[in-house]
């Protein structure tokens, strides 16, 4: 019985350490890359800096709670594309945002010497992404 309760507080204390951890290197990834305020000033949105704020406090919280909570929600299958619409965009906004900081794809593009070659290198990165999420939607899941 107290072997039980300390095992239960063990795995407690290092799943609430591991979430702090993760937490703190996603909000240090979003604060130290300025990954949100380049998005804001790149779609000159800059007067809805409270609904940004809010947006990312209410999305962090919903999916903490769709994680743990044992919820099925059955939703017609246009309410489903939509969702799956915003969850693309929200990420690939946010790898462009990213992209955009650490200025990845000119600097490959020197490396690999395709200087000349840049928007084909970034068409090609995005008709592979399209292509491979086509590929495992319509082949892996059933």
């Amino acid at each position: 019985m107290i072997l039980n309760l300390f095992v239960n507080l063990l795995q407690i204390l290092i799943g609430f350490s591991g979430g702090l951890a993760v937490g703190a290197g996603f909000v240090a990834f979003i604060t130290v890359l300025g990954i949100i305020p380049r998005l804001i000033q790149l779609s000159k949105t800059d007067k809805l800096i409270k609904v940004y704020s809010a947006s990312v406090i209410l999305g962090l919280m919903a999916g903490t709670y769709f994680s743990f909570a044992d919820l099925s929600l059955n939703q017609p299958v246009l309410v489903l594309l939509l969702w799956g619409l915003f969850h693309g965009i929200f990420n690939g906004m946010l790898a462009a945002a990213l992209t955009e900081v650490l200025n990845v794809f000119p600097i490959l593009s020197r490396r690999v010497r395709l200087d000349h070659y840049l928007l084909i290198l970034l068409m090609a990165i995005v008709f592979g992404k399209i292509f491979g999420s086509l590929f495992q939607w319509t082949y892996f899941v059933k």
